[in-house]
């Protein structure tokens, strides 16, 4: 995965984001679509989110993934 600095991800577009009103779950690229389904899904697991917001993070995903 490439590295995402702080200064690179302050300069990312709304749209590179899952959740692009809390600039969360960067999906700029495939490693980190990747990560942000992983991320997601383990915060459905531990309860801090809802399979519904999960599921519109992982479509987001999807959409880098299959381009």
């Amino acid at each position: 995965m490439t590295k995402l600095t702080e200064t690179k991800r302050d300069k990312l577009p709304a749209k590179d984001f899952a959740k692009p009103d809390k600039r969360a779950y960067p999906i700029e690229d495939k490693p980190h679509a990747r990560n942000a389904k992983a991320r997601a899904s383990q915060a459905v697991k531990a309860g801090r989110m809802s399979k519904a917001e999960a599921s519109k993070i992982a479509k987001k995903a999807d959409a880098v993934l299959k381009a």
